[in-house]
């Protein structure tokens, strides 16, 4: 029984930040895909500048909401550090976009607003990916273990010898 109480704790621990870390996405999401075809079909700069001006201003809002909400219960390792890491890992996921979004641009030469958005979600799904991962690898650090539940040493005996 004790399993399973465990087991749904840390599946409810896990969906609790799935669910913080989409409303941040999807926030972020809007700064960057709305930035990005204002940049590249409003101000008309070009494919590339466009996604990473956007995605530097989105990548911003996100650390913020993702170290202040998401992730606030995880051990800081120094805002510093994290700020670097996330941006670094920022600039990986951009770059995958960037290699999608070129590829459509300048490989298979669609230069069309639909084109240019189907690239920049499928980038952006896969950036996603890579981003979430390696956050709670990296950047976020694993929350400090929980004190142990009450009456779970007796029933299971003594975790050390002495």
């Amino acid at each position: 029984m004790q399993f399973l109480r465990r087991a749904y704790e840390r599946f409810a621990a896990l969906l609790h930040e799935l669910l913080k870390f989409g409303t941040v996405g999807a926030i972020a999401f809007f700064i960057d895909f709305g930035g990005t075809n204002l940049l590249r079909f409003g101000v008309v700069l070009g494919p590339l500048t466009s996604k990473t001006i956007a995605t530097v201003v989105a990548a911003t809002f996100a650390y913020l909401g993702n170290r202040f909400w998401t992730f606030r219960h995880r051990e800081q390792s120094g805002v510093a550090r994290e700020y670097v890491l996330f941006f670094l890992l920022n600039g990986i996921g951009l770059l995958i976009s960037l290699l999608v979004i070129g590829f459509v641009e300048y490989t298979l030469g669609l230069h069309d607003a639909l084109s240019y958005n189907v690239a920049q979600i499928v980038g952006l799904v896969l950036g996603t990916m890579f981003r979430f991962w390696s956050y709670k690898k990296w950047v976020f650090l694993a929350a400090p273990d929980l004190p142990p539940v009450e009456g779970v040493e007796a029933q299971a005996g003594p975790l050390t010898t002495r």
